[in-house]
This record gives structure tokens, C-alpha cells and sequence, in this order.
């Protein structure tokens, strides 16, 4: 007996060395087809030879869970079905340990639908080939694997057995199978299992959702992913019975949660009925086996000779609902569960042709392209990064005072200030987030473009007046003078803070967005762009920022254009084909019709209200945007350069979410170049650094580079500008001009430093959105400053007292909001506008204080005649 099963374990790991050999041959061969490339590996082998058919699998504290299943005993052709209850565990925290049997289930299954959550494996229904149960129970495994509890759970209203579920968020989503033994019995029932529930003693059961729309099927696919707007659940393939006669399904549907909805997504190429699939990246499902149907039925008939099902995965992309392949496969494992586990997932056992299964648990991995940069590019980069340093330098010497640091002397031309206005509000945010959110939505957020130049009459008519009549340097030497010294502090230390994290930000995500378009790496990019930015804007000032912005305002306007033509001109069917494919994807609709407050699929009117907000504050009560206002000789140049903001928003709105649709249409129309690997923030960097001619990477790369510095050096200038006027100058820190130069430099160059450091440890790959990121902490900041503004401007009651009360509610409430609520982030700013203006002008009502001079400082009191502005 001892030398047979030497000798079956011997042709055994000989079969899977050559199958292997072969594997890698075919993947050499294959390297420039169409698709990612998977790279397959034997993670572990299970100690119960011959493996198991439909286990209970999941990952619980750092432990794989193997539960359950059925399988053959040798000879299998001549033996029956045998049940199994057996836990089998696995450490696989690091390399994996050995295997443990740390319990049984409650009876022999095989056939049930597994899924992980915090609470442990959570096992739902299954079969002992008598019986279909209902039962549900978790499994919980002690740290180390050592021993497993089960946990009963609610039962299914009935018993099912070879359905499928996922969980999204807090709930577990059940759906299809059969709930008898016979595939006649094949149902569309959908049940969900709130996990909340459970932990507020709320009433713990299953429900039952309206039934799945397709054809009653067993044996389906299902995985759970991004969509673009939320995490979905995807449930293909299958099979059912018709008249006695067996039908395999190739029809794919999307569950989504927030719209409680199913609808029809693209079909399989084939029938992967029974086999596994999972997540993988932010937007692609792999589909990694499964039973084509060619063979279904003749497994009697073929016996041995049966060739076991296709050796092919299979490649979904949940965002251009298109299909690809993965590239051959080693092994095809059906009826099984595949896992996520770190940047892998794992395939335990299951079978791999009629009553033969396997004890392997194989590895699958992604193998990232990488493409090299390129010397024309890098030549490209360096020579914009280099002029760049040069106007530093250049305003460096020119650079004598403090107003000629934190103003130009006044003497900046009003299209330069517009063109830096523009290069600010864009940023890198807009540069990259703007045309990744348009590739996984739509045109909605365009909507807000347009508050912009309505904003600017307020800018022109409201603030401006004020801050030029004042002959301010800092936005809130005008809250000193309308309410008192204590909430201008407020004010700039609350600017101050928002701006470091908003480099952070910047330069966090730009350095992600980088690592795809360049051979630089997160930390690399992030190290570059916080070191230039620091050079210039700290030699220069105000003057080399503002010069700057507007060499990087050409830069990356004239590189978005060039990518937006190409990529148009990549789709199939050229301007006609993106037209075409993006109106039936619905990629240029530009409003939702309801009243949800936190839909994904974000309403009109949040759209509308958030952007007022967001813009009101911008243009009133942010330094980085007002000090631009003071950098011109009059008020009529200062006007001048907010509309020429106001009007290059508009070219770059349809230019910013025409690339958007042009990327969805370019992968839609050649899906094998997306890559899974990276996130959809770096859709547009991909597509620069992969589709692009060697030296117009380089030059839109650089744009990339432009839209982030523009916006980390007029942080640091603005910050060192509040900081020094604000609170150095008052408190009479420095004894002469050049000493608060020095400090101004000083304070430049420490603010880059700590954002460049928050930075490195922002570096985050599993931000769905940074242009959700950035708007959340846009409302969080500055939400509070724009009510300051508009207590101030638009009341004669307010005062000192009740504004820093405004101001403090205004903070509580953007925290309440975050903490607590699913309002969209899109709302915060106008929602810390509305709570600080309503809190301070109550507050300031309740609360008596002494009467001051007015004049100029409200829009119901005029300037007196003295006054020039």
C-alpha cells in the first residue's frame, strides 16, 4: 500500500511539473496576446487526497478555511459519493504553515455558497446528497488556526443548494440555485441578511428582495465589484432544465444596492457554469474556471478520456462592461470558491473533469506591464522641470520685500493672475480625477463647472471690493476689521491647516497617478514634485508661483488636448464612434433626477447647491485664490483676471470630461490594454504612458507634474502669506522687512517639507476617487471660512463672538457629517456655509457687543470717501 501511494504521488507531482512546463511555454508564446497575463502558482495542497467538489471556503483571521465538501474515492468510477464535514485550516499570514483539521461542521455538506466577512466564513445552505438544507452558521477561527467555532445564524426561508452570494458593505446578498436535488428546481429567489441587524439586537433574519430577473439557473458565477458609482454583484452563467433538457446560460446581471435594481450586462464569451471568479483590482472580475457545456452529459461515455473543461480565464471589466481573456490556464477547477488573499487570489481544490478533483489550492496573480519611459520623454520632462526651477530663480532675485513676496508689488498683468487662478482651481485633482471619474460615470459633475462663472460676479461685485479697499495681503486681515483679532486667527490657522492637507493630497495621489505614467515610483514622484515646488515658490514667492502657474496652464491644456484627440482617435469608429458608444453607455448625461442626499449617483440639485457652496468659497474666503486679487495694479485688472479664470473654465470643462469619455470609449473598444493592477484614478496616466508617441508622454506627463505644483506651491505661498501677516507681523515677531522675508521663506519651506512628508504617508492605492477624496476635504475646511465670509458680508449683527460660535458649530457640524451621516461629500462646503452662517447669526443675536465702525465692511454700509481701494 505504502510504495502505490508513493508511486501516485510521484506521477502526481510529475503530471503537474509538466502541466506547469506546458503552462509556462503557452503563457511565453502568448506573451503579446490580447489581455492581462495571470500567473498561476501551487499555493498548498491539501492533506486529504483526492481534494474535495463544493467546500465551504473563506479567509478568518489570517487563516484559509477549506469546510466540507464531496468527492471519489479511488477507482472513482467505480465508487460512490462521499460526504465530507472535516474543517480544514490553513495560517496563511506569511509563507503557510501545515494544514489542520480544527473541527467538523454540524452534518456532511457539500454544494453551499460561502462568503467572508468580519464575523467569520458565513456558510449558507448546501446538500449531503439526501437532503437540502437551509441551515446557515460562521465559522470563527482563533488566531493561529487553532481551533474553529461554528456559529448559528438565521435560516433561509428555504433550502438551496449551488447558489451564489456576496456581501457589499454590511449585507449578505443570496441568490439563484436549487432548492431541491434536481436542477428542475432551479429558482430566481433573492434573499439579504442585514449584519447590523445583528449587532443592534434588531430583528435578525433573512428577506427576501424582488426575484433575480434572468432565468431560474443552478450553478451560476458570481463575484462582487466596482461598478464605477458603488460595489455591485455580478451573477453569470449557469445552468437550467427546459422540458427535460439541460440548457447552459451565458447571461450576465448586475445587482446594485443603491438603486435596490438589477440590470443586463454583456454575456460571457462562453458558458463558465460551476466556476469561480473573483475581484481583482478596483473594476475587473477574473473568471478563473468553469464547465463550457461542450462535454456536459458524456462524462459515462468519456470516463478517463474526458479532456477536463477549458484551460482559459477570463477577463470582465465591470466599468466598459467588456469581456477579454486571461490568457491559458494551468487547471480549471470548478465547483469551488475563489478568495481574495493580499494581491492574489487563491482556488482551493474542486474538480477538474467528471469525479476527479484536486488537492492543489493554486495562486493567481496579475502580472503588471510595465513600460519603460523612454529618453525622449525623460528629455521632455526635464526640460519643463528645469524652466520651471529657472523662473524661481529669476523672480529669486527680483525679490526684495515682503509685498513684492506675497504680491508681485502689484505689478502682475491681469491674464497672468487669471491664467494662475485657473492653474490653481485645476490642480492635479482635475487633471487626473476629473477625466477617471467621467470614465466611471458621467458628465454630472460638469454641472458644477458652470457655478463658476456665476461665482465670479460675487468675486467681482462682493469680494474683491472689499480685500482691495482694505489694501489686505491676507484674505482675513478683513475678519480682524469686521469682527476682531480672534476669529481672524481662527480663520488663517483653519486655511493654514487646509492646505497642508491639501498638498498632501495633491501630491499623495499625483505620485500614485505617476507611478503608472513614469519609472518612478509613489514615493518618488512625491519626493520630486514637493522638492521643485519648494525650490521655486521659496526663492521666488508669489511671482514665481504666478508665472509658473501660467507656463503650467499652457502645459497641461495643450497636453490634455493632444490625449483627447488621440484617444478619440484610437475608438473604434473615430468621432463617430465616441459619440455613439458614449451616448449609449450614458457617459455624457449630465443630471440625476431624485432628492437622495447620499446616492453615488450624486442629484441635479446637489450638484448645483455643492458647487455654489464650493465656488463661494473659493472665490471669498480662500488666500490661495484672493491673494491673486491683490497681485494686479487696480480693481479693474483684478476683475479682469477673474473672469479670464471664469473663461478658460469652461474650454477645460469640456476638454477635462470630453477625456473622461474618450478613455471609456478607447478601452471600451480595446479592453485586453487595460491593466487590473492599477486603480481608476490612474486610467489617464496609464493612457499616457502606454498609448502615447515617445515625447508626447513626456509633454503631457509633464502637464500632469504642472497641474500638481501649481497647486502645492500656491499652498505654501499662501500659507507662509497668512502665517506671516497674520500672526507674525501682529505679534511684531521680526524686527525689520527683511527679517519677515526671511521668515516668509522660512515658513515656505517648512510648510512644503510637512506636506511633502504627509504626503508619504497619504500614499493610499485603495482611494476609490481622489476627486471624491479632495471634495470631502474641500467642505470639511473651507465650508466654515465661506460662512465666516458671509456673516460677516451680508450681516451689520454679527459679531466677533457669535462668529467664532458659527465658526465652531460650522467645524462640528462638517465633523458630525463625516463621521456620521452618508450625505455626499459634494455637500459638505455649502452645508458648513449654511451651519456657520445660521449658528453665528443667532449666537450673535443672543450675545451683546460693543458697536464699530462699518463702513466698507458690509454690503448695507458704504466706504468712507477717504477710502481707495
Amino acid at each position: 500500500m505504502q510504495s502505490g501511494s508513493s508511486n501516485g504521488a510521484a506521477v502526481h507531482v510529475e503530471r503537474r511539473t509538466l502541466l506547469a512546463c506546458v503552462f509556462a511555454l503557452a503563457t511565453a508564446v502568448l506573451a503579446i496576446a490580447q489581455g492581462p497575463r495571470l500567473e498561476w502558482d501551487v499555493f498548498a495542497t491539501l492533506p486529504d487526497n483526492p481534494g474535495v467538489a463544493g467546500p465551504f471556503v473563506g479567509i478568518d483571521a489570517g487563516a484559509l478555511i477549506v469546510a466540507g465538501g464531496a468527492n471519489f474515492p479511488l477507482p472513482v468510477w467505480s465508487s460512490e459519493k462521499r460526504w465530507h464535514d472535516a474543517i480544514h485550516v490553513l495560517p496563511i499570514d506569511g509563507e503557510p504553515t501545515r494544514w489542520r483539521v480544527a473541527g467538523v461542521l454540524p452534518h456532511k455538506t457539500a454544494y453551499g455558497c460561502s462568503v467572508s466577512t468580519r464575523e467569520g466564513v458565513v456558510c449558507i445552505g448546501g446538500s449531503d446528497g439526501r437532503t437540502v438544507f437551509r441551515d446557515v452558521f460562521a465559522l470563527r477561527c482563533s488566531k493561529g488556526g487553532q481551533d474553529v467555532a461554528i456559529e448559528k445564524w438565521p435560516e433561509l426561508p428555504v433550502p438551496l443548494v449551488h447558489g451564489v452570494a456576496g456581501r457589499i458593505d454590511d449585507t449578505i446578498y443570496c441568490v439563484t440555485g436549487q432548492i431541491a436535488s434536481e436542477l428542475a428546481n432551479a429558482t430566481r429567489r433573492f434573499f439579504a441578511l442585514d449584519l447590523t441587524a445583528r449587532e443592534t439586537n434588531a430583528e435578525f433574519a433573512w428577506r427576501e428582495l424582488d426575484p433575480f430577473p434572468g432565468v431560474a439557473r443552478a450553478f451560476a458565477v458570481a463575484a462582487v465589484q466596482h461598478d464605477g458609482y458603488g460595489d455591485s454583484l455580478y451573477v453569470m452563467s449557469g445552468r437550467r432544465e427546459v422540458e427535460g433538457k439541460v440548457e447552459v446560460l451565458e447571461d450576465v446581471w448586475c445587482f446594485a444596492p443603491r438603486k435596490g435594481a438589477w440590470r443586463r450586462c454583456a454575456d460571457v464569451p462562453r458558458c463558465v457554469m460551476a466556476g469561480t471568479a473573483a475581484p481583482y483590482g478596483q473594476s475587473h472580475i477574473l473568471v478563473l474556471g468553469g464547465d463550457d457545456g461542450t462535454l456536459f452529459g458524456r462524462a459515462d461515455e468519456l470516463r478517463d478520456e474526458h479532456p477536463g473543461f477549458p484551460r482559459e480565464s477570463l477577463v470582465y471589466h465591470t466599468i466598459t462592461d467588456t469581456w477579454t481573456t486571461g490568457g491559458p490556464s494551468p487547471v480549471n477547477q470548478v465547483t469551488t470558491s475563489a478568495v481574495r488573499h493580499g494581491d492574489s487570489i487563491l482556488v482551493p481544490s474542486g474538480e477538474v473533469r467528471p469525479r476527479v478533483r484536486t488537492p492543489d489550492v493554486w495562486r493567481v496573480r496579475v502580472v503588471r506591464n510595465h513600460r519603460e519611459f523612454g529618453v525622449a520623454n525623460f528629455l521632455v520632462l526635464s526640460i519643463y522641470l528645469l524652466s520651471v526651477v529657472g523662473v524661481g530663480f529669476y523672480w529669486a532675485r527680483k525679490t526684495r520685500s515682503t509685498d513684492e513676496y506675497f504680491r508681485g508689488g502689484k505689478h502682475v498683468p491681469w491674464w497672468a493672475a487669471g491664467c494662475s487662478i485657473f492653474a490653481t482651481m485645476l490642480s492635479s485633482l482635475t487633471f487626473t480625477g476629473i477625466p477617471s471619474k467621467t470614465f466611471a460615470q458621467d458628465w454630472v459633475y460638469s454641472v458644477g463647472n458652470a457655478m463658476i462663472p456665476l461665482v465670479a460676479f460675487v468675486a467681482v461685485y462682493l469680494a474683491m471690493p472689499f480685500y482691495r479697499r482694505i489694501d489686505a495681503t491676507s484674505a482675513y486681515e478683513y475678519f480682524e476689521k469686521r469682527f476682531d483679532r480672534s476669529v481672524r486667527w481662527f480663520a488663517s490657522a483653519c486655511f493654514s491647516l487646509f492646505h497642508v492637507f491639501r498638498m498632501a493630497i495633491v501630491m499623495s495621489l499625483t505620485g500614485l497617478a505617476l507611478s503608472v505614467a513614469t519609472t518612478l515610483g509613489p514615493v518618488e514622484s512625491v519626493l520630486l514634485i514637493g522638492a521643485l515646488s519648494v525650490l521655486y515658490a521659496t526663492m521666488g514667492g508669489v511671482g514665481a508661483v504666478i508665472w509658473t502657474d501660467t507656463l503650467q496652464a499652457v502645459v497641461l491644456l495643450c497636453g490634455a488636448a493632444i490625449a483627447f484627440a488621440m484617444a478619440v482617435s484610437g475608438t473604434d469608429g473615430g468621432l463617430e464612434g465616441f459619440a455613439h458608444d458614449g451616448t449609449v453607455a450614458g457617459k455624457f448625461r449630465i443630471a440625476n433626477t431624485h432628492w437622495d442626499a447620499s446616492s453615488s449617483q450624486i442629484a441635479l440639485w446637489a450638484i448645483v447647491v455643492g458647487a455654489v457652496g464650493q465656488n463661494f468659497s473659493s472665490y471669498t474666503a480662500d488666500q490661495a485664490v484672493v491673494q491673486r486679487y491683490l497681485t494686479t495694479s487696480s480693481p479693474k485688472t483684478a476683475a479682469r483676471a477673474i473672469w479670464t479664470n471664469a473663461v478658460l473654465t469652461i474650454p477645460a470643462t469640456l476638454l477635462f470630461f470630453g477625456i473622461g469619455t474618450a478613455l471609456f470609449t478607447y478601452y471600451r473598444s480595446h479592453p485586453e490594454r487595460l491593466d487590473p493592477t492599477i486603480t481608476t484614478d490612474q486610467i489617464f496616466p496609464m493612457f499616457i504612458a502606454r498609448e502615447m508617441p515617445a515625447g508626447l508622454a513626456g509633454l503631457i506627463v509633464a502637464g500632469l507634474f504642472a497641474a500638481a505644483q501649481s497647486t502645492v506651491s500656491t499652498s505654501m505661498n499662501s500659507s507662509a502669506t497668512v502665517l506671516v501677516t497674520d500672526f507674525l507681523r501682529p505679534l511684531r515677531t521680526c524686527r525689520s522687512e527683511r527679517g519677515y522675508l526671511r521668515a516668509a521663506r522660512l515658513l515656505t519651506l517648512g510648510l512644503g517639507v510637512c506636506g511633502t512628508l504627509l504626503a508619504l504617508l497619504f500614499v493610499d492605492p485603495t482611494i476609490k476617487s481622489l476627486f471624491d477624496a479632495f471634495i470631502m476635504t474641500l467642505g470639511m475646511f473651507m465650508g466654515v471660512l465661506g460662512g465666516l465670509f458671509a456673516l460677516g458680508a451680508l450681516t451689520r449683527r454679527a459679531n466677533g463672538v457669535g462668529a467664532l460660535v458659527g465658526a465652531l458649530c460650522g467645524s462640528a457640524t462638517m465633523f458630525a457629517l463625516w463621521r456620521f451621516s452618508h450625505v455626499h461629500g459634494y455637500l459638505y462646503t455649502t452645508i458648513g456655509i449654511a451651519s456657520c452662517f445660521v449658528c453665528g447669526y443667532v449666537a450673535s443675536c443672543i450675545v451683546p457687543s460693543r458697536v464699530h465702525d462699518l463702513a466698507g465692511l458690509t454690503v448695507f454700509d458704504n466706504p468712507r470717501k477717504e477710502e481707495v481701494a
